[in-house]
Parts: C-alpha cells; sequence; structure tokens
C-alpha cells in the first residue's frame, strides 16, 4: 500500500469516527419527545433532599460524613408522603477530591433511593449561598440561620477563571456518563439559580463575603457550555436548569439566562415562592413553551407558598413539585431567608421549610395527611 493509499485510509477512518462519535451527541428533545417522556411518568412528587446530618452538598458526599443510615430512614418518611422523587445536589469539588468515590456513593443514594420507590433529580451546579466552598470537615451551623453553609458549585474563583471553568467539563461528562441510562436517575438539573446574587446574605452590607460583580454573564458563560457537555455525555433523561426569577411574559422580555435555560431545556423546570394566583400567572407564561412543567422549588409558608393552596393546583396540572426542605436538620431551613440578617433565637412561630422534626414527627400532622391524600398513600 502506498503512503498516498494510507493517508486515504487514515482520512476514511477518521471521518468515520467522527461522525459516529457526533451521531452519539444528543441534542435538544423536540415538544414531541418531552411530552411523550410526561406522558409515561407518574405526577412527580417529591422535596429538596439534604439528610438533616449534612449542612451542604460537600458534608452530604464527602466519605467520612456520607450518612446512609440517615439518608435510608428519611427516604423511608418520604416514601410515606407518598413522595416518588427528590432532588439532590453535587458539587464539582467533589468530583476533583474522589471521582470514582463519589460516583460509587451516588449509586449507594439511587440504590437506598429506588428501595423507597423514589427516583432522583441530580443537580450538578449551584449559584447560591456561599461562593467560597471548601472540601474537609464543614463548620457548624451558625446558630438560627437559615441555611448558613450551603455552598455554591462552582467557586467564586473558578467561575471568573475561563481554564478553570473549562476543566469542569470532566466532572459534567463524568457523572451523566455514569447515570445516563440508569433508571433510577429521572431528571438532570445542570445549574441551579446561576445568575443569584445572594443579595440577602452577600449584598452590600456584608463584611466577609463578596459576589462577582458580572456573575450573570460569568454563568452564562458556564451554563452553555455546561449544556453542551450534558449533551455529548448524551443521557437518557430529560436535562433542564430553572427558570426563577424576572419577567417570562414572552421570550423577548425574559433575561439572558431564564431565556438560554427556556430555550435549551428539554422541559421546563422554574421555582415560585409565591402565593397561588402568582404561581398560576407563573405557569401561563411558561405554557408558551409547549413543554412539562415541573416546579424544582416551592414552599415557604410565611410568603402565602403552602401545601395546602400550591399543591392541589400542581396535580391538578401534572406539573412536578418539588418543595424546599424535608427533615429540620443542619440546614436549618426553618428560619426563613432573612434570618441572615434578623436574630432569630429561637424556633420562628411558623417553620419557613421542612415538614418533619429530627424525631420523625411531623411539624404539622394535618399537612402529613394533606400530602398523603393528594398522592395516594393515604389510601394504602
Amino acid at each position: 500500500m502506498t503512503n498516498f493509499h494510507c493517508l486515504v485510509v487514515f482520512a476514511c477512518l477518521f471521518l468515520c469516527c467522527n461522525l459516529v462519535a457526533g451521531a452519539e451527541k444528543s441534542e435538544r428533545w423536540s415538544e414531541q419527545k418531552a411530552n411523550d417522556w410526561h406522558a409515561q411518568q407518574p405526577w412527580l412528587v417529591g422535596c429538596n433532599f439534604i439528610p438533616s446530618s449534612a449542612i451542604n452538598q460537600l458534608e452530604m458526599w464527602q466519605a467520612d460524613t456520607f450518612d446512609l443510615a440517615t439518608i435510608d430512614r428519611e427516604l423511608a418518611l418520604a416514601r410515606g408522603l407518598g413522595f416518588n422523587t427528590v432532588r439532590v445536589f453535587l458539587h464539582d469539588l467533589l468530583w476533583e477530591q474522589d471521582a470514582k468515590g463519589l460516583l460509587d456513593r451516588v449509586d449507594q443514594f439511587l440504590t437506598v433511593a429506588d428501595k423507597h420507590g423514589i427516583g432522583v433529580m441530580i443537580v450538578l451546579f449551584d449559584g447560591v449561598w456561599d461562593p467560597d466552598p471548601k472540601l474537609g470537615k464543614q463548620r457548624e451551623p451558625k446558630p438560627h440561620v437559615h441555611n448558613s453553609g450551603w455552598v455554591q458549585s462552582p467557586s467564586r474563583d473558578v467561575l471568573k477563571d475561563p481554564s478553570r471553568r473549562d476543566a469542569l467539563a470532566a466532572y459534567v461528562k463524568g457523572v451523566i456518563a455514569r447515570f445516563k441510562d440508569d433508571p433510577r436517575v429521572q431528571v438532570w438539573d445542570i445549574y441551579n439559580e446561576p445568575d443569584n446574587t445572594n443579595a440577602i446574605a452577600y449584598g452590600a452590607n456584608s463584611k466577609t463575603k463578596t459576589e462577582l460583580p458580572n456573575k450573570a454573564e460569568l454563568a452564562l458563560g458556564l451554563i452553555t457550555k455546561a449544556f453542551a457537555w450534558a449533551r455529548e455525555a448524551n443521557p437518557s433523561q430529560p436535562i433542564t436548569s430553572g427558570i426563577w426569577s424576572g419577567n417570562w411574559k414572552s421570550i423577548e422580555a425574559m433575561s439572558p439566562m431564564a431565556r438560554f435555560c427556556a430555550e435549551h431545556s428539554d422541559v421546563i423546570s422554574f421555582h415560585s415562592y409565591a402565593p397561588l394566583n402568582d404561581v398560576k400567572n407563573r405557569v401561563e407564561e411558561l405554557r408558551q413553551f409547549n413543554r412539562p412543567l415541573l416546579c424544582t422549588e416551592y414552599m415557604a409558608r410565611p410568603a402565602g407558598s403552602t401545601f395546602e393552596t400550591i399543591l392541589p393546583y400542581f396535580k391538578e396540572q401534572k406539573i412536578a413539585a418539588y418543595n424546599w426542605g424535608f427533615v429540620d436538620g443542619k440546614s436549618q431551613t426553618i428560619y426563613p431567608w432573612d434570618s441572615w440578617q434578623k436574630q432569630y433565637t429561637d424556633e420562628p412561630p411558623v417553620w419557613f421549610h421542612d415538614i418533619f422534626r429530627k424525631d420523625g414527627s411531623a411539624y404539622r400532622a394535618e399537612e402529613v395527611e394533606l400530602i398523603r391524600s393528594l398522592t395516594g398513600a393515604g389510601s394504602k
């Protein structure tokens, strides 16, 4: 074979390999595929879950604090409510620390959840609360402060460094590749509230933390790449990122971040801690996209977002429903957001989030009975 023929053969092989690789990369689901997926699902109802023994994502998943016994016990409580899904948060530093260990612990979590008949939505990045996460032993909760130890992923320093942002590709592709055909994973949530300024905790009056002035722009750059990385991993499950603030009346009226999420998610996810009429208005605005709707955060009692008002509507509309909080624990989300600025010295008169006390008893028995009646658990 001549050198010319060798080059031709090599070129053909290279072209074929690239065509195969290209064929494996997924594209955004069509409206039909998204709605067909939705038709095959039960009404998805559950919570944002972190075990009561963990203050944040790092403490939940690091090897020395991975508390499978508490996870098992608390997911049993979730199943008792009739919950069939939970939303959980990972962190890029966990991948950096021990990628294999992280994947193995996620697999253990999925096994326990599946034992209780619960599927999982996995969140890869998060723009909320502390912008300076650190591996290792996590600090103790600040008394009476809502989510005093929750951390952003990636950190502020990574977000502002293009080369370090690009290095996150291995994390996104690696996690999704491991579970891309796993039926225990229901949805991939790429980035939670990427452009959140965390003003209530780290605003102009903060002496300890500051957010990047161009955080929204940097986060838009990262989420754009993260969606592309997720598509390259080609998951069988839908991918999404939640629309959470601003004007949603038209695609033109949306912020650049909200518009990106609306135009690139397979299924439309959103957050609302507002009363029922406001939620209904938001839902009608999101109907323009002709895709399934998943409310991945709601329920803040003093704000007027309650199980009694919101959950029956979500069931009627078959909108997936994930309330924030489950068992009162180290995240301390029974306290309101303003606990960052206003001092609380005891349990608040009305819990902000959460359903159960640490001993497994209900905060409000009537809420538990309502949830069970809506999910059908009360009739079993």
